[in-house]
C-alpha cells in the first residue's frame, strides 16, 4: 500500500475541510486547536498523532482509512442550474469590488496619514493591501472585496486608476506630483472627510493597526516586505492574488 506524504495528507484535510463548508477558524474550533496549527497541518508541515488523525477524519465525516486511500477523492455536488442562491453560497469566498467602502477606506488611510511626507502612492497600495489580507484572515471575510494582481512593484489594486480617477473628478481627492529624498514621487491629499458609518468597529481597528505598523515605512522597505508575504510569494507574476493564501501566512506577516 502506498504511503502518502505528509503534505499529501494536508491537502486532503485542506481540500476536505472546504468542501464541507468549514473555515479554517471553524473547523480548529471543533478540534480544540490553534488556528495557526491547522494551517502548518494543511501545509504538511506539522505531524498528527493518530488520536488528532481521528479527530480529524470524524469531524469532516470520513474514515481514516480513506483520507489516508491512494484512491482517495472528493464527492463532487451537482448544481442545479437554476437554482442561484446555491451558486451563490458557493461564490461568498470570491472578492467583489464594494466601491463606496474603497473609497472610503482610502479617503480615512490618507486623512490618517496626510502628515507624513513618505505615503506617496506606492505606500497607500501597500496600505490598502494589508488592510485587505489581513482583515480577510482575521474575519475570513471581504474588506473593500478589490483584487490584487502580482505585478513587478506590486500588489496592486485592481481597477483603483479608474477608482481614483472618478474620485479626482468628484473633487474628493486630489493628485499632485512632488518628490521625495530626490525621488519623483505621486501623492493624494482627501478634499473631504471619510464617511465612518461605512466602517465597523473591526474594520477600522485593522485599518488602523496597519497604518500604525507601516505608514512610517518608506515605499521600498514596504514593498520588498510585501514581496515576502506568503499570499504574493505563491502566486504567479501576473496574476490575481488569492485570498485564501492569507491563511499559510507566517510570523510576522500573521
Amino acid at each position: 500500500m502506498k504511503t502518502i506524504t505528509q503534505k499529501e495528507l494536508g491537502i486532503r484535510i485542506s481540500e476536505l475541510r472546504k468542501s464541507k463548508g468549514y473555515s479554517q477558524d471553524e473547523l480548529a474550533k471543533l478540534l480544540e486547536m490553534s488556528r495557526p496549527s491547522l494551517t502548518q497541518i494543511e501545509l504538511g508541515n506539522r505531524n498528527l498523532s493518530v488520536i488528532e488523525l481521528k479527530k480529524i477524519a470524524d469531524n469532516l465525516s470520513v474514515s481514516i482509512d480513506k483520507l489516508l486511500s491512494k484512491d482517495f477523492q472528493i464527492e463532487t455536488i451537482n448544481i442545479p442550474s437554476n437554482d442561484d442562491n446555491f451558486k451563490e453560497e458557493l461564490r461568498i469566498s470570491i472578492p467583489k469590488l464594494k466601491v463606496d467602502k474603497f473609497k472610503d477606506i482610502l479617503l480615512y488611510i490618507l486623512e490618517k496619514c496626510a502628515g507624513k511626507p513618505n505615503v506617496g502612492e506606492t505606500l497607500l497600495y501597500k496600505l490598502l493591501y494589508f488592510s485587505d489580507f489581513n482583515y480577510y484572515e482575521i474575519y475570513e471575510e471581504h474588506l473593500t472585496g478589490a483584487e490584487y494582481r502580482k505585478l513587478p512593484f506590486g500588489p496592486v489594486p485592481q481597477k483603483i486608476d479608474s477608482i481614483i480617477n472618478q474620485m479626482i473628478e468628484d473633487k474628493m481627492i486630489a493628485r499632485f506630483k512632488t518628490e521625495y529624498h530626490g525621488y519623483p514621487q505621486t501623492r493624494y491629499i482627501p478634499l473631504i472627510k471619510p464617511n465612518l458609518k461605512n466602517l465597523i468597529a473591526s474594520e477600522k481597528d485593522v485599518i488602523d493597526k496597519v497604518i500604525d505598523q507601516y505608514s512610517d515605512w518608506s515605499a521600498s522597505a514596504i514593498s520588498d516586505y510585501s514581496h515576502k508575504d506568503m499570499p504574493w510569494l505563491a502566486s504567479k507574476e501576473g496574476e490575481v492574488i488569492d485570498y485564501e493564501l492569507a491563511f499559510y501566512r507566517e510570523y510576522p506577516y500573521s
